[in-house]
């Protein structure tokens, strides 16, 4: 499937800030927000018009006030008049950045969830090998963590760019009308200041990269360390996997003390040298009004504007660090964002026949190592057909091309004579259902998790499904029947249950091809047999595949395939295969030696 053109739109934006352009912050968001948000920015950047131009009218009205003063004018009303005025205009800025400010966040928060909604449904589209190869601590990170933290950017750089950078240099233009050498002077120390300011954007970005390296690292070692827990503790590890968790969070503390330190002093001298305007302004200005050229109202006006410049520019100099953060946030975005998805178009070009399958010299690897060697299969429609073979001999991921979770690197796979890369994801999915060995329920209900089969399914047919895959009965016997949450992932019930409610959920989506990846391998001997027969019942009339390592589950089998070393060895029935294919008559061998000394074991107690 093509990148939407939202997404294109979007890398291209990213593209555009990482060369530079960061003072198109709000221009370059547009084409990534919906109508509303545009809306919501229009009014923020009136707004934030508005608030700059009323934060320039005090500077006038206090230099008209000034000059009266000095002139000798005792017109009290005159001067209460200008005071309700500078009043005003305080109350009014204020007014006008607070709504801006509002808007600016609305806009932020709704772009910042499309964006995470972008990564949400990226990942749904990309080969499965990226998202089993990234640990999921980082995926949470980013998508989390990193998007929250260019929140502070983008909601305010607009309205505080729009109100902090106009208004002093309104005032800069207006202070050198009044006298242009106090207003070059006034200069000095800002000028001292912010090259100081300079010294903490020494190696930013590798300190930066730095930083978001070991947060990740950290993410990776807590969710490690928990999802881990239960080993920890069975074998005894606690103090050195602890120990791996402590590391990690112990690099990541130094990694921003360290640069915190190196910028403290910078810091620490930017923010004293700027504020002083006054130690050029007074001494100068006193010198010029000494010998004339300055007259003492426009002195006292001069220091009144050059007190006005430097907060507004100290706010400014804030966003510096965010904004050298945002391409780094961004770019880890557009990791995301730009990986090379599944080819499928956005609508079927030919529709099956029926629901056969058919495997033609297909090869696949992980990274740079080959994992099947041109592997064909013939799957006739309507038939149970089993995968069987020796562990990493390639059976699990053959069943992962055909479910289409990964693309085959050579070779074509096609259903009804098809080949899946012309089918839309969509209907391909519709057409499907795939119950893996790592059964994964939501923590939500049990009734919830078998609809994720069908949504719209009642509950009388979830019912119905659940007795026909053997789980009604201890479902009934959970705490709160279907109702009961079953824990992230499905915790808090056995590998057994979720396994089953698993097929159930697979079964109530009804499609007409279903492949079972060693679906009952957590299944006790007594249940088994029910579930068996379950299956046997459920899949009536559907194309099947069955990966299984009891061979006695597939026996009875129309058709079963042998892999190893990456290639199908042979395939037949189970006694064809008896009787030319070495490979399968010793693992048949195996297994029932193992049966018959489970069945002498059990007799014997």
């Amino acid at each position: 499937m093509r990148i939407s053109e939202n997404e294109q739109v979007f890398a291209q934006d990213i593209r555009r800030r990482k060369s530079g352009r960061k003072k198109e912050i709000s221009g370059e968001l547009g084409p990534h927000m919906g109508g509303a948000e545009e809306v919501i920015l229009c009014v923020e950047r009136h707004f934030g018009g508005y608030q700059c131009s009323i934060q320039i009218v005090p500077y006038f009205i206090i230099a008209d006030v000034v000059r009266m003063f000095l002139d000798g004018d005792k017109d009290l009303r005159e001067y209460m008049l200008k005071a309700l005025i500078i009043a005003g205009s305080f109350i009014l800025a204020e007014l006008c950045h607070s709504v801006s400010t509002a808007c600016s966040h609305k806009a932020t928060f709704n772009v910042l969830a499309n964006i995470r909604k972008s990564c949400c449904d990226k990942l749904a589209r990309v080969p499965l090998g990226y998202v089993k190869d990234t640990p999921s601590g980082s995926f949470k990170n980013i998508m989390v963590e990193r998007i929250d933290s260019i929140e502070t950017t983008l909601a305010h750089v607009v309205p505080e760019f729009t109100s902090n950078l106009l208004a002093p240099i309104i005032v800069i233009v207006y202070f050198f009308m009044v006298d242009w050498r106090l207003a070059l002077f006034s200069f000095i120390p800002i000028v001292v200041g912010f090259v100081t300011y300079m010294g903490m954007m020494i190696d930013f970005q590798e300190n930066y990269n730095r930083t978001v390296e070991k947060t990740k690292a950290l993410n990776d070692a807590a969710v490690e360390y928990i999802d881990g827990i239960e080993v920890i503790k069975a074998f005894g590890k606690t103090e050195s996997s602890y120990a791996k968790f402590t590391k990690a969070a112990k690099e990541n503390a130094d990694s921003y003390i360290n640069w915190m330190k190196k910028c403290s002093f910078f810091q620490a001298a930017m923010f004293v040298i700027t504020p002083y305007t006054l130690a050029t302004v007074l001494p100068i200005g006193a010198h010029y009004v000494s010998n004339g050229s300055l007259t003492t109202a426009d002195f006292v006006v001069c220091i009144i504007l050059s007190l006005g410049i430097v907060g507004p520019l100290l706010t400014i100099g804030s966003y510096t660090d965010d904004l050298g953060k945002l391409s780094t946030v961004i770019g880890e975005v557009t990791g995301i964002l730009e990986q090379p998805e599944l080819v499928r178009p956005e609508h079927t070009k030919a529709q099956p026949k029926d629901n056969g399958i058919k495997v033609t010299d297909i090869t696949f690897g992980y990274h740079d190592k080959e994992i099947l060697h041109g592997v064909s299969m013939d799957i006739k429609a309507g038939t149970v057909n089993a995968i069987v073979g020796p562990s990493g001999s390639g059976k699990s991921t053959i069943a992962k091309l055909i479910a289409s979770l990964w693309d085959v690197n050579s070779g074509s796979i096609e259903i009804g004579g098809v080949d899946i890369k012309d089918i839309a994801l969509t209907d391909f999915n519709d057409r499907l259902a795939y119950v893996s060995q790592d059964n994964y329920l939501f923590n939500e209900t049990v009734r919830d998790n078998i609809r994720q089969g069908r949504p719209d399914a009642t509950d009388a047919e979830a019912f119905e499904v659940a007795r026909k895959s053997g789980c009604y009965d201890f479902i009934m016997n959970l705490e709160n029947g279907f109702d009961t949450v079953v824990g992230g992932a499905g915790g808090h019930l056995s590998g057994g249950e979720r396994q089953r409610i698993s097929i159930a959920r697979a079964m109530l989506k009804d499609a007409p091809i279903v492949i079972l990846d060693e679906a009952t391998a957590y299944t006790d001997p007594e249940n088994e047999a029910i579930l068996q027969s379950s299956i046997a019942k459920l899949v009536a009339g559907k194309t099947l595949i069955v990966i299984a390592h009891r061979l006695s589950t597939i026996k009875d089998a129309d058709q079963i395939f042998v892999v190893n070393a990456g290639n199908v060895e042979a395939h037949g029935t189970h006694e064809e295969l008896l009787s030319k294919c070495t490979l399968y008559r010793d693992m048949w061998q195996a297994h029932i030696s193992v049966k018959d000394t489970a069945g002498d074991e059990k007799e014997g107690e």
